[in-house]
């Protein structure tokens, strides 16, 4: 098949009726054009010009191939436009998965504004704490708390999260509060991903650290499910200091082990690829990077 910016170049040439217009309309020097131009009729095994000094025209076999490649030629350009502008201005599908704790009205408020503010964009949310595929599932970015698994996707760190043992008043009255970690084993634990009833959990003070196996009554994948049994007094929870700040200054909980909390746990937005990042997806970027959010903590 003959190379396609050879056929661009020989259409140019025969629009304009001149090697030199053609060439200064693409931008290149003469030679180039007159040089793609006799490639092409070699490729082909036809004339397509007929050249002398004074005019260019085209032959019958070089009438009758311009018919042909024009109109698709000009098809195929267009496409190529519409994808570039697509590329270049904030527009188009925008395919975002996030974990169940982004669902609440503070998210929310916050993609209205996104949209609001980029109203060309439209977004189709996943709100799930299974870790999609993004390429197979073309989804254009992800956010997740956590060790990162999948070192093929690139990564940008938006903030932390730091977890606190707290409890309500209402599960401890009567009980012995705990001391040291190691006290947890005899209190019931609301547990994250725990199975058959039990968990590990790894805890930091300064350079100290321990991993506790601990148990209790109700497990969830969300925490806002582990949030709502710690708050009605089922056992102690490893929360989030954004699930429990307010409710530890106000008394509905209290922390324990104040010196002991999880290891900082980053918080990233994940994407498939950085080489030709369409421009709906970097102002997304952009607007979650400067977005203030209770829902982690800054990184510095």
């Amino acid at each position: 098949m003959a190379d396609l910016n050879d056929i661009a170049v020989f259409v140019k040439v025969a629009q304009y009726g001149s090697f030199s217009r053609a060439a200064h309309s693409l931008g290149m020097p003469v030679s180039t054009v007159s040089r793609k131009v006799t490639s092409l009729e070699e490729q082909l095994g036809v004339t397509l010009l007929q050249r002398t000094t004074r005019k260019l025209s085209l032959t019958a076999q070089g009438r009758a191939y311009y018919n042909r490649c024009s109109e698709p030629l000009a098809h195929l350009l267009d496409a190529e436009q519409v994808l570039t502008e697509t590329q270049r201005k904030p527009e188009g599908l925008l395919k975002i998965s996030v974990p169940v704790i982004f669902g609440q009205e503070v998210f929310y408020e916050f993609v209205s504004a996104f949209l609001k503010a980029y109203p060309k964009i439209q977004v189709d949310l996943f709100v799930t704490n299974l870790f999609l595929d993004l390429i197979a599932e073309n989804i254009d970015l992800g956010i997740r708390f956590g060790e990162l698994k999948d070192s093929t996707i690139v990564a940008q760190r938006l903030g932390k999260s730091v977890r606190y043992l707290v409890a309500a008043p209402e599960y401890l009255k009567g009980r012995v509060l705990p001391l040291k970690p190691e006290d947890l084993k005899d209190h019931q634990c609301i547990l994250l991903n725990g199975r058959n009833g039990e968990a590990e959990w790894d805890l930091v003070n300064g350079r100290k650290s321990v991993r506790l196996h601990v148990s209790g009554p109700v497990s969830s994948r969300d925490f806002d499910a582990v949030s709502a049994f710690t708050y009605r007094g089922h056992g102690i929870g490893l929360l989030p200091s954004t699930y429990c700040d307010e409710q530890i200054r106000s008394g509905e909980l209290i922390r324990l082990l104040p010196d002991w909390s999880s290891e900082e746990i980053f918080v990233h937005a994940v994407y498939p690829t950085r080489r030709f990042l369409p421009s709906r997806l970097q102002v997304f970027l952009d607007a979650l990077k400067a977005w203030k959010t209770p829902l982690w903590l800054p990184l510095h």
